[in-house]
C-alpha cells in the first residue's frame, strides 16, 4: 500500500501539516501576544513622540510671535502713546492703526497662528487687519479675570468671538501674556495669541491606538486642551495621571481597570516646555481581538488546507511529474522558437489517454499549428505590402492622366498643332514608363528621363509664366530608387505656387552624398500648414494610415503617396525634411539611401 506515490504522498503531508500546524500554532499564540503588546507600546510610544514634537515646535511658534509683539518698540511706543495725556485722539487713534498693522504682520510671519489681539483695561482691542475696537465686554470674560486673578496663560480650545481673521469663529486655543510687564497682576495690556484648534487636532486624528482609543491633550493642571475631548476621563483616570504627573519619568505605559471591569492601556508622554501631557487610553481586548480572529481564521484555514493537500496527493502520481518535466522543457524551446527541438523533447503519445497524455498530444499539435500560422502569416504580410504598394503606385497613373488630357485638349481648341504633338509624345512615353508595375524600382536616370518628359509639357502648357530648372550633383550613376516620387511633388509645386502666384519657380536638385541620394523640390507657394508637415514626417502616422491614404482625395495626396510608397520599400532608412521659407514657399527633401542597380534584382527589365 504504501510503495505507491499516491499513499505516500497523502500520508506525509497529513503527518507534515498536523505537526507543523500543531507546533506553529502553540508557539505562534504563546509568543504572539508577547509580540504584539510590545510592537503596540514601543508603536505608541513613538507616535506620542512625533506629537509630542510637533505640539513642541507649534508652542516655540507662539512663544516666538509673542515675544516678537512683547520685545517690539512697536509695542512700547504704542503703550506709551495710549498713557500719554497730551495726544489727542486722532493721534492715538494713528498708533492704534499702526499697532494692527505690526499685528498683522506678525500673524502672517507663522502659519501656524491664527490671530494676535491686545486687551486693554479701557476697554480698548486692537486685532489684526486694522481693527481697533472699543468694547469693554471682554473686561467681564472669565478667561480676562482669571488671568489677573490666577495668572492661567494657556486656554483650552474656545471660541473666540472676537477674533476674525482666519479661522472666522472656529475653536482656537489661546495664550495669554502681559503686555509692557512681566507680571499678570500689574499689566495694563493682555496679549491673547490664538491658534487654530484644527493645527492640534488634524496631526492627532492619524494616532490610531485601535477603534475605539481616545487620546487626550492636557494642559498643566490635567484638564483637556482640545473641544473633541472635553469629557470626564473618570475619576481612578485622573489619580492615576495625577500620579504619574509627579513621576519621573517622561513617556510610559499603564495598565488599569476601567468601570466595565475590563482592563485598559494607557500611554502617556510628557512634554515639557509647558507642562502638557499627551494621554492615549485603548481597550486591551480590542488590541488583541485581531489575533484572537487570527487564530480562528488559521485553524479553518489548516482543516481547509489538509482537506485539499489530501486530495491533490491523491491525484498526484509519479507518472504525472516526469512528462510535466519534459512539456516544461518543450515550452522553453517553443518559446525561444525552436519548434523542432520542442517536437523532439515531447514523450511519445501513448496508449492509455490520460489527462498529461491529452496536453502534451494537444501541445504537439498547438506546435504543428502555431508554426504554419506564422509562416502563413509571413507570407500573408509580404502580399499584402506588395499590394499597398501596386494600390499606391495605380493611384498616380490616373491622377496625372487626367490632368494631361485636359491640357491636350486646350491646345487641340487652340490649333497649336506642334506643341500637341509634343505633349502626345511625351505622354505616350510617360504613359508606358507608369503603366508597367512589374519594377518596383528602377533607375534613376529612367525617372529623371521621365521628370522631363513632364516638365516638357508643363513648359508647353505654362510658357514664361512657369520658371522650373534642374541640378544634378554626385556620381548618380546606375543608382537605383522607388519608381514614380519625383513626379507627384513637381506637380504639387507648381499648382500650388500658381494659386498663389502669377510666375511659378520650382527648382529641383538631385544629389549624393556619400551614401544618401537627397532629392529636392522648392517653390514659391504658400507654403504648407505645419499639422501636415507634421503629420507626414511622422512615420507611424503614415504608415498606419495607407488605406485612408488611398481613398484621400485632398491637395497632399500625391505627396502623401510618395511617402507612403518610400516607407514601405525604405523602412527606416528612409527621412523626408519638410520647411517653409520666410515669406512664401516650401522644400521638400526626400533622404532615401544609396542603392546601386547590381545589388538590386530587376524584374522584366
Amino acid at each position: 500500500m504504501f510503495f505507491s506515490l499516491k499513499s505516500r504522498l497523502i500520508a506525509l503531508i497529513l503527518v507534515l501539516f498536523v505537526l507543523s500546524f500543531g507546533t506553529l500554532s502553540f508557539l505562534l499564540f504563546a509568543e504572539s501576544r508577547a509580540v504584539i503588546r510590545s510592537y503596540i507600546e514601543s508603536s505608541a510610544l513613538e507616535k506620542m513622540e512625533e506629537y509630542g514634537s510637533y505640539i513642541d515646535m507649534v508652542q516655540m511658534q507662539i512663544y516666538d510671535v509673542a515675544s516678537l509683539v512683547f520685545n517690539s518698540d512697536m509695542a512700547k511706543n504704542w503703550d506709551n502713546a495710549m498713557n500719554d495725556p497730551q495726544l489727542s485722539e486722532g493721534e492715538k487713534m494713528l498708533a492704534n492703526l499702526a499697532m494692527s498693522r505690526f499685528l498683522t504682520q506678525a500673524t502672517n510671519s507663522y502659519t501656524s497662528i491664527s490671530d494676535v489681539s491686545i486687551y486693554r483695561l479701557n476697554g480698548l482691542r486692537i486685532g489684526g487687519e486694522n481693527q481697533v475696537v472699543g468694547d469693554p465686554s471682554f473686561l467681564q470674560e472669565s478667561w480676562y479675570t482669571n488671568f489677573f486673578t490666577s495668572g492661567d496663560r494657556w486656554l483650552a480650545a474656545h471660541t473666540d468671538v472676537h477674533e476674525r481673521v482666519r479661522d472666522h469663529g472656529n475653536p482656537v486655543v489661546s495664550l495669554l501674556m502681559p503686555l509692557g510687564t512681566f507680571h499678570h497682576a500689574t499689566t495694563r495690556n493682555v496679549m491673547k495669541v490664538n491658534v487654530s484648534e484644527s493645527y492640534f487636532l488634524e496631526p492627532l486624528s492619524r494616532i490610531h491606538l485601535a477603534n475605539n482609543s481616545t487620546i487626550f491633550l492636557l494642559n498643566e493642571q490635567g484638564r483637556p486642551l482640545l473641544s473633541q475631548q472635553a469629557h470626564e476621563l473618570g475619576a481612578g483616570t485622573l489619580s492615576i495621571i495625577e500620579h504619574i504627573r509627579n513621576s519621573t519619568p517622561k513617556s510610559g505605559v499603564e495598565y488599569l481597570t476601567n468601570d466595565v471591569g475590563g482592563r485598559d492601556m494607557m500611554v502617556y508622554k510628557k512634554l515639557g516646555r509647558t507642562g502638557w501631557m499627551l494621554v492615549g487610553l485603548a481597550p486591551e481586548k480590542e488590541m488583541y481581538s485581531s489575533l484572537h480572529k487570527l487564530q480562528t481564521t488559521t485553524f479553518v484555514v489548516t482543516i481547509a488546507i489538509i482537506l485539499v493537500s489530501l486530495c491533490a496527493a491523491a491525484w498526484l502520481s509519479y507518472g504525472v511529474t516526469k512528462p510535466l518535466t519534459r512539456l516544461v522543457l518543450a515550452m522553453r524551446q517553443v518559446q525561444r522558437g525552436a519548434f523542432d527541438q520542442a517536437e523532439s523533447l515531447l514523450p511519445p503519445d501513448q496508449d492509455v489517454k490520460s489527462e498529461i497524455s491529452y496536453v502534451i498530444s494537444t501541445f504537439r499539435y498547438m506546435i504543428i499549428r502555431l508554426r504554419q500560422h506564422i509562416q502563413n502569416e509571413f507570407e500573408l504580410k509580404l502580399l499584402r505590402q506588395q499590394a499597398e504598394y501596386k494600390a499606391l503606385l495605380m493611384q498616380i497613373n490616373p491622377h496625372f492622366m487626367f490632368n494631361t488630357l485636359e491640357l491636350v485638349s486646350s491646345l487641340a481648341m487652340q490649333r497649336r498643332t506642334d506643341d500637341t504633338v509634343q505633349v502626345i509624345e511625351d505622354l505616350g512615353k510617360m504613359m508606358r514608363y507608369s503603366m508597367n508595375t512589374n519594377d518596383d524600382r528602377v533607375l534613376l536616370a529612367e525617372e529623371l528621363t521621365n521628370v522631363r518628359h513632364y516638365i516638357s509639357i508643363l513648359q508647353t502648357r505654362f510658357g514664361p509664366k512657369l520658371d522650373i530648372s534642374t541640378q544634378e550633383s554626385g556620381r548618380l550613376d546606375h543608382l537605383v530608387i522607388v519608381k514614380f516620387i519625383l513626379q507627384p511633388l513637381i506637380e504639387n509645386a507648381v499648382k500650388y505656387s500658381f494659386n498663389y502666384q502669377t510666375t511659378a519657380e520650382v527648382h529641383i536638385r538631385i544629389c549624393r552624398n556619400k551614401e544618401h541620394l537627397h532629392l529636392q523640390i522648392k517653390d514659391n507657394g504658400p507654403g504648407m500648414p505645419q499639422d501636415i508637415i507634421t503629420r507626414l514626417q511622422d512615420s507611424e502616422t503614415v504608415t498606419a494610415q495607407l488605406e485612408p491614404m488611398l481613398r484621400n482625395s485632398s491637395w497632399h495626396i500625391g505627396l502623401g503617396n510618395v511617402v507612403a510608397r518610400c516607407r514601405l520599400h525604405y523602412g527606416s532608412l528612409f527621412a523626408i525634411h519638410i520647411t517653409n521659407g520666410d515669406t512664401q514657399g516650401t522644400c521638400i527633401e526626400l533622404v532615401l539611401p544609396v542603392q546601386e542597380e547590381n545589388h538590386v534584382q530587376r524584374i522584366d527589365r
